[in-house]
């Protein structure tokens, strides 16, 4: 993806789509930030000169037609990277339908939402959708429930969006990294009661590594689907 492409990132505040941010504005893309509040918009615009920003709060999609409505969304989108997640541990006898509700907004609802608002910009530049899942979304596992649930239906959301989107040129990309050294691994390790040690898991680095080589890949070939274990 050559010359000045305009990214819409999600999770760009810390980890992986931090990442991403650094690297695509370091190259002289344009990049759209989302933040879920205003306040948290000015830090990111701060961190990133002349990065734009989208404000809305992921945990309740059915406001967000309603918040982009009152704001001025980017005529050109080259690519949408959905890489914001939330996770809340517990087994399926104690999970509420508050934990289960959020998960699922702020990691499979919103992301639907957000592609919907600006599938009329991806097709018009042939763009790419880049949803960056986890390996929760191919194996659940106990007490992740969940989470794993949001994940398993992004994957789904992708596959259908793939299908739907290939006669407009749209390409649409499944990222399943492994545990991440990243702010979501530290508490992920705080509610399994483990110590958390971030060298022996991916760097968000790496990752950012493997979206930017879908993002990059010359238009006769589409990464579908790409897992990313850690290496040590």
């Amino acid at each position: 993806m050559a010359g000045m492409a305009t990214h819409v990132i999600t999770g760009a505040g810390s980890g992986i789509g931090a990442a991403l941010a650094r690297r695509l504005h370091a190259r002289g893309d344009d990049i759209v930030l989302h933040a879920r509040d205003a306040g948290r918009a000015r830090e990111l615009a701060a961190a990133f000169p002349g990065a734009g920003t989208l404000v809305g709060d992921l945990s309740d999609p059915d406001r967000l037609s309603w918040a982009f409505s009152h704001q001025s969304l980017p005529d050109r989108v080259d690519s949408l990277l959905h890489v914001a997640g939330v996770v809340d541990l517990g087994p399926v006898g104690e999970l509420t339908p508050k934990a289960w509700h959020h998960q699922l907004n702020v990691n499979l609802v919103a992301p639907a939402e957000l592609t919907r608002h600006f599938l009329p910009q991806l097709r018009a530049a042939r763009g790419h959708v880049v949803f960056v899942n986890s390996g929760s979304g191919l194996n659940a596992h106990a007490e992740w429930a969940a989470y794993a649930a949001s994940k398993h239906g992004l994957k789904a959301l992708a596959d259908a969006l793939r299908q739907e989107e290939h006669a407009h040129g749209v390409r649409v990309t499944s990222v399943y990294p492994g545990r991440t050294a990243s702010p979501m691994q530290a508490k992920v390790h705080q509610q399994e009661g483990k110590e958390y040690d971030p060298a022996r898991w991916i760097d968000p680095e790496s990752v950012a590594t493997t979206v930017l080589m879908a993002l990059d890949l010359p238009r006769d070939a589409e990464v579908n689907d790409l897992t990313v274990r850690p290496g040590r």
